[in-house]
């Protein structure tokens, strides 16, 4: 299993960077087994009449740069940041979760319209998160994700609430399979929490 460390400080950008490219040059080094690609699941939902006539805009989370890519992170003890060897995301983490968000609330058929900003299409409120774990505690063997969220009016900026959802899941072991598998599990709690807060116009 090969892990390339990250610095834990969010100001070495530069650095983290660097360990970016590190990662990326040791991945394109012969003998290495092509990495799993893992998703992440929307929940279904049960479409129900008569909801809130409210359309919203979901924009693309913001994270620290590890978060940015599509590697499964584990935070180690200490704090350092490492890349899981042996799996990756889908796309990259930060536009998979908005497209997990966005499906899971019009899975509910609570909202008028769900869409991304890029799609210009008129809406009251503009959902903005931020990625503040989404990795693996290798000192607790849990999977956490930690999103924190705010609505804001669109027509005055006003942030209208704001809350921050988390999840712990417990793994049993730190691999690729088995990480993806508690990550999308946390995933699934976070993302039952913000629809229903979406969803009670709070």
């Amino acid at each position: 299993m090969m892990r390339v460390l990250l610095p834990a400080s969010p100001g070495r950008a530069a650095a983290a960077a660097l360990g970016l490219a590190m990662l990326a040059a040791l991945g394109g080094c012969g003998g290495g087994a092509t990495p799993l690609t893992f998703d992440l699941a929307a929940l279904p939902g049960q479409p129900r009449a008569g909801g809130a006539a409210r359309a919203l805009v979901v924009s693309e989370p913001v994270g620290l740069q590890p978060m940015e890519a599509d590697r499964i992170i584990v935070r180690e003890r200490g704090g350092s940041l490492s890349f899981l060897g042996g799996g990756q995301w889908a796309d990259r983490l930060p536009r998979l979760i908005q497209t997990r968000i966005i499906q899971s609330l019009e899975n509910t058929g609570r909202l008028r319209s769900v869409s991304r900003p890029g799609d210009k299409i008129p809406s009251e409120y503009l959902l903005v998160s931020e990625i503040r774990e989404f990795d693996i505690d290798s000192g607790s063997g849990e999977a956490v994700v930690d999103l924190s969220a705010k609505l804001i009016a669109e027509g005055s900026g006003r942030v209208v609430n704001a809350r921050v959802f988390t999840a712990r899941v417990p793994v049993p072991k730190v691999d690729a399979q088995t990480a993806a598998t508690g990550l999308d599990a946390a995933l699934s709690q976070v993302l039952g929490d913000l629809v229903r807060w979406v969803n009670s116009g709070r």
